[in-house]
Parts: C-alpha cells; sequence; structure tokens
C-alpha cells in the first residue's frame, strides 16, 4: 500500500508529502485562503487530466509516435446542490500535428480506462479513522 501524508502549516495551507516530493494545497483568497496553491479538489480533477495524458504519451510512444505538443486541457465544475462535489469534468486532449486517424479509436479507448478514471468508476472503499494522543 502506497502512502501519503498531509500536515497542517497554518490558515487553509497544508503541506502533502508524496514519496519525497512536496505538494502544497490552500483555498483561494476569496475563500479565507493565502492562495498558495491549487486546492485540494483542483489537484484531484488534476490528477485526473494528467493521469489522460501519462496514457497518451505511453500509447505515442509505444506506436513511434511523438508526444511533442502533446497537452491537455481541462474544465470543470462544482455541483450547485448538495453534497459539494464536483459535478462535470470535460478534457480537451492536444495531440501532435502528424496522427494517424485509423489509429484515434483505439488511442480513445486507452484514454478511457486510465487508473483515475476508472477509481471514478468503480470508487474504492474510503475508511477514515481518528486518532488522539490522549482524550481530555
Amino acid at each position: 500500500m502506497h502512502t501519503i501524508e498531509v500536515h497542517y502549516q497554518r490558515g487553509d495551507r497544508l503541506a502533502i508529502a508524496i514519496r519525497g516530493h512536496e505538494v502544497i494545497v490552500d483555498q483561494p483568497l476569496d475563500d479565507g485562503g493565502a492562495d498558495t496553491g491549487p486546492t485540494p479538489t483542483e489537484l484531484w480533477v488534476a490528477g485526473l487530466a494528467a493521469c489522460v495524458v501519462f496514457y497518451a504519451e505511453r500509447f505515442l510512444r509505444r506506436h513511434d509516435l511523438s508526444v511533442e505538443d502533446l497537452r491537455a486541457s481541462c474544465r470543470w465544475s462544482f455541483a450547485e446542490d448538495r453534497p459539494a462535489r464536483v459535478e462535470r469534468i470535460e478534457i480537451r486532449l492536444e495531440l501532435p500535428a502528424v496522427f494517424p486517424a485509423d489509429l484515434l479509436p483505439r488511442l480513445e479507448a486507452v484514454l478511457d480506462r486510465c487508473a483515475v478514471h476508472e477509481s471514478l468508476r468503480q470508487p474504492p472503499p474510503v475508511e477514515i479513522t481518528t486518532h488522539t494522543p490522549a482524550v481530555v
């Protein structure tokens, strides 16, 4: 099992430790944060977009195609009702200038199976426990 540590820093700022890397998350100024990093929700959506680009990159390399200019643009929105959640995510993948049309259906099938996307389809159980060194 993999481990990620999240530590409170100040205000709404949190430091996330992942395999020796540190990522800062915060809230926007309008929501009371200091805007020192993306929000946890933005990071989650970014993870999905990055996973799609990663799967595309691997596909292109497997087929000896250029990965030059490969990128994705992602738009998303919150639901207006409760519970609070992401309602819609749109990812537009920009492929290299030269891409064989006959490979497009195969690429789209691969992109639809990225690990983050599959985890949304088959969500894992999430267990949250609390621990206090001493209860007073």
